[in-house]
């Protein structure tokens, strides 16, 4: 899956699903979901107001998805 071996960090409110299911859902796909954004980080997911940590991603070069897009890839949309 496109989440195996990657880890992910979740900013703002997500309108589809609880943080803790979009947990799961990155887990069942292989993948792991840590809290803060690193240089390890592979994808930050935006919600509603996610502010600070989506200027540091950018900074250290990790990909943002928006919930729609992180949905389509997670198989849930489209």
């Amino acid at each position: 899956g496109p989440f195996a071996g990657k880890t992910l960090v979740f900013t703002g409110g997500l309108e589809s699903m609880t943080r803790q299911e979009a947990k799961r859902l990155v887990e069942g796909l292989g993948g792991k979901v840590a809290s803060s954004i690193s240089a390890k980080t592979d994808f930050l997911v935006t919600g509603e107001g996610g502010g600070s940590k989506r200027k540091k991603a950018v900074e250290l070069g990790v990909e943002v998805l928006e919930e729609e897009r992180f949905l389509e890839l997670a198989g849930r949309k489209g």
